[in-house]
């Protein structure tokens, strides 16, 4: 199973979106940009209408909105891979997800630490990628609770196909046993952002997961 280091960016700032953006696209090819509402999370980030990214880069949006719903057309107006939204907000997350689908743009779901993942079994065929959270809302850094490695094995039965992503304080000493423990895409935050040398920092964990 092939793994992917996806760095996030995380902001509220505008400028500093803009950093966030250009220092990892330059050696990134795909990226998790977090929006959050300030309802469903304890702060607001950058809004949707300030959010971008290069045309050569894979962005997947980490959307944690109370009412997603309302912002439907916004989200893909932006032209995403991939769009998740959270088992815990408001709204048909089914009908959210062939929406998606009849626009091009695959659907994920996120749950919280909290969320069995019995919550989300009648979702299962409708969404693309499921991401085990496991970290703050709307911030970086954090520890990496890996008991919740459990919800990964739990969805890999439920759906072999499934793509499975984890958020939330992966590291250089972590990194491997959530591999091994089924995660294909691994949304990076503080352990990059971070760093003293960001591009060593992502070139370090991708010489741990061998690509």
């Amino acid at each position: 199973m092939a793994a992917t280091i996806c760095p996030t960016v995380t902001t509220a700032d505008e400028q500093d979106f803009k950093t966030q953006v250009d220092l990892i696209t330059s050696f990134a090819s795909r990226i998790h940009i977090d929006l959050s509402d300030g309802v469903f999370t304890p702060e607001e980030l950058v809004p949707i209408e300030n959010a971008w990214w290069p045309g050569n880069v894979r962005a997947d949006l980490h959307v944690m909105y109370k009412r997603p719903f309302d912002h439907i057309s916004a989200l893909m107006a932006l032209g995403p891979q991939l769009i998740i939204t959270h088992a815990e907000a408001e709204g048909d997350i089914a009908r959210f997800a062939d929406m998606l689908h009849d626009h091009g743009i695959e659907s994920g779901v996120a749950i919280l630490a909290d969320t069995p993942v019995e919550l989300i079994i009648p979702l299962l065929g409708s969404v693309d990628h499921v991401l085990v959270f496991a970290g703050k809302l709307g911030y970086q850094g954090g520890q990496a609770d890996l008991s919740m490695l459990a919800k990964v094995s739990k969805l890999r039965e439920l759906k072999p196909t499934l793509e499975i992503g984890w958020d939330g304080g992966i590291n250089d000493q972590n990194i491997r046993q959530l591999i091994d423990g089924g995660v294909e895409v691994l949304n990076v935050g503080g352990f990059i952002a971070h760093s003293d040398n960001p591009k060593e920092a992502y070139a370090k964990l991708k010489q741990i997961v061998g690509g």
